[in-house]
């Protein structure tokens, strides 16, 4: 690789555990406890308990594997090195085509909560807007992404200070008239857990992180120690504050803790939280697609102009704008709320391949024992088959476009090469 198709290390542990906790406080938070909690009911804080374990196993995989292979793109890569091309190639198509959805639902997400009547142009220039921002380098990344996490922060404080000082209402249902129930624990955990993956983006910049060996392994599980707390502290104040009903059929949990609350006046607050969360988890969504796709392209799994670096704050400006155009095709022609569920199969499949991988290293350090590779391993499969069944068959789908059309390439790259 020469030198200007390398990117610089400049991030330290402070800026990478940021772009981390950025990514797991997005949308889900304001959004994920309803439809976990019609799921689950009252054994939600069981099913956010599960997913936190899931995401543990798959966060010390990943730390331990970007700590070897401190190159970008995450999983494509670790599988690629520990496991063969096709396991690397699996899990890099499938977070490419799977984030992808994801950046357009977050940016939709962002547009329905400023004017949902303007919410597909807003969204569409918040994907260009962002886009622009990461084309500034990482560093600017970075700065944009701790000043939205503050706000976050701030809001889910004062949701939380609303859900404690009441008043508490009365929903005149017990817990039992609520959907869910522990036949839900499952596919609840495995909603709870997509709240989680954001750690994953830290692993895909692992070219830019100042080093890598000690930084990335405490950036991963520093910010998802901070997450889980978060989430468990918010699962146990959402329940204790809101009736079951209530919780369960929300679309906007989170704003109705205030609104049900002496402090109602501050649901603008809420909205501007919920708006910065999703436009931080989009720009750390739309950095780490860009990166996984840059390292894809320099194997030749994706066209090669997609690895090329440029600009004063050297970046992968072809792949930045590729995902950027992806997007917005996304927002302008499709309903890309529906396919949200589709790209959990593909993270599932992206940290199942994380953990086999991390499972083959001859050394493992002792937060990261080799029994938790197997049984994260394990969990990814289990949560993938509690998905419903369309969201598995378009994901399957999607997965053996990218597996055909690999064959394809590979076909034709052995009718060129001369024989020896």
């Amino acid at each position: 690789m020469t030198e200007d198709q390398q990117l610089k290390r400049t991030l330290g542990v402070f800026d990478a555990s940021a772009i981390g906790l950025g990514s797991m406080l997005g949308a889900g938070v304001f959004v994920v406890f309803a439809p976990a909690s019609s799921l689950a009911g009252q054994y939600l804080i069981l099913a956010v308990l599960i997913a936190g374990a899931v995401a543990y196993c798959n966060a010390v995989a990943s730390a331990v594997l970007a700590a070897r292979y401190p190159a970008s793109g995450g999983t494509y890569v670790y599988g690629r090195k520990q496991l063969g091309e096709w396991p690397g190639f699996l899990a890099g198509w499938g977070f490419v085509t799977g984030k992808t959805a994801s950046c357009a639902a977050m940016a939709l997400t962002f547009g329905h909560y400023i004017a949902p009547g303007w919410a597909i142009p807003l969204a569409v220039a918040a994907v260009l807007a962002l886009t622009g921002v990461n084309l500034l380098g990482i560093t600017r990344t970075a700065l944009l992404t701790r000043i939205l996490l503050v706000v976050v922060l701030a809001t889910l404080l004062f949701v939380a200070i609303a859900a404690v000082i009441g008043p508490h209402p009365d929903g005149g249902e017990t817990a039992a008239a609520a959907a869910g129930g522990a036949a839900g624990i499952l596919p609840a955990a495995g909603l709870m857990f997509f709240a989680f993956a954001g750690y994953a983006r830290i692993a895909t910049l692992g070219e830019e992180v100042r080093n890598p060996e000690r930084t990335i392994p405490r950036a991963i599980l520093a910010a998802l120690a901070a997450a889980f707390a978060i989430y468990l502290t918010l699962a146990l104040l959402l329940q204790g504050h809101l009736p079951p009903a209530v919780l369960s059929t929300s679309t906007s949990p989170l704003l109705d803790a205030v609104r049900f609350s002496a402090l109602e006046q501050g649901t603008a607050l809420v909205q501007i939280g919920a708006a910065a969360a999703c436009l931080g988890a989009l720009l750390a969504l739309v950095t780490g697609v860009g990166r996984t796709a840059m390292a894809m392209a320099r194997e030749g799994d994706l066209p090669r102009p997609l690895a090329r670096i440029g600009g004063s704050h050297p970046v992968p400006f072809v792949a930045e704008l590729t995902v950027c155009a992806a997007v917005v095709i996304l927002l302008l022609t499709a309903d890309v709320m529906t396919v949200v569920g589709f790209s959990s199969f593909g993270v599932l499949l992206y940290y199942a391949v994380a953990n086999a991988a991390a499972f083959t290293l001859p050394a493992h350090p002792a937060f990261a024992p080799k029994w938790l590779n197997a049984a994260g391993f394990v969990a990814c499969l289990l949560l993938a088959v509690t998905l419903p069944l369309t969201s598995v068959l378009v994901m399957l789908g999607v997965l053996a476009v990218g597996v055909a059309g690999r064959f394809v390439v590979l076909a034709r790259r052995s009718r060129t090469t001369p024989r020896s």
